[in-house]
């Protein structure tokens, strides 16, 4: 039986993952709710010596890229087992980082950090470039899943699980009674 009031309540503790149809715009929109739960650059633990996979859309890039932070800058690149050695620094007291391979250097700001996801911008207007807005990594060891290896939806679902997880209305309305229970006992024992 549909009881509409009740329908449109428990709607509003739903946290689906709206539908979107590329990597950038799920990140458009999970980014602003994830990033108050963001380490940033200075916190080297959570990036450094991290298998980190590159994490692309569509149905071209087949390739297994790693890139791998090492402790005093040296910076590794590997494209299907095959390395390249580089550098990495941090931009003074920014949340910027710059990779280095070879005599190419690029500056990337730092959008989104934890154990899980490493996501970057490359400064400037890379979409009017036509290229992707965001440079997205995530820990190698969370990108395989029981069937094999995740797709890059999957990993979106999984970001957005940093939301969820930390947003769970069931949670902030326990809270809320507790709070209320906690003065109401109190002000009775007055």
């Amino acid at each position: 039986m549909n009881i509409p009031l009740i329908d449109n309540a428990s709607g509003l503790f739903r946290l689906d993952l709206p539908e979107q149809e590329t990597m950038d715009q799920y990140l458009d929109f999970i980014l602003p709710k994830v990033r108050q739960y963001s380490e940033d650059v200075r916190e080297r633990q959570y990036f450094e010596d991290v298998r980190w996979k590159e994490i692309r859309e569509g149905d071209t890039f087949h390739e297994s890229v790693l890139h791998i932070l090492r402790p005093g800058g040296e910076y590794l690149l590997t494209v299907d087992g095959n390395i390249q050695k580089g550098g990495w620094k941090q931009l003074g007291d920014y949340n910027t980082i710059i990779l280095e391979i070879g005599a190419k250097s690029e500056l990337f700001d730092l959008v989104f950090l934890n154990g899980v996801f490493l996501i970057l911008k490359k400064h400037g207007d890379q979409v009017r470039k036509g290229n992707k807005k965001y440079f997205v990594l995530a820990n190698e060891q969370v990108t395989w899943g029981p069937n094999g290896p995740l797709e890059w939806r999957d990993l979106m679902e999984l970001l957005y699980n940093t939301y969820r997880e930390n947003n769970n209305p069931f949670t902030m309305i326990l809270a809320v009674i507790l709070i209320l229970a906690a003065v109401l006992i109190y002000s009775l024992w007055k």
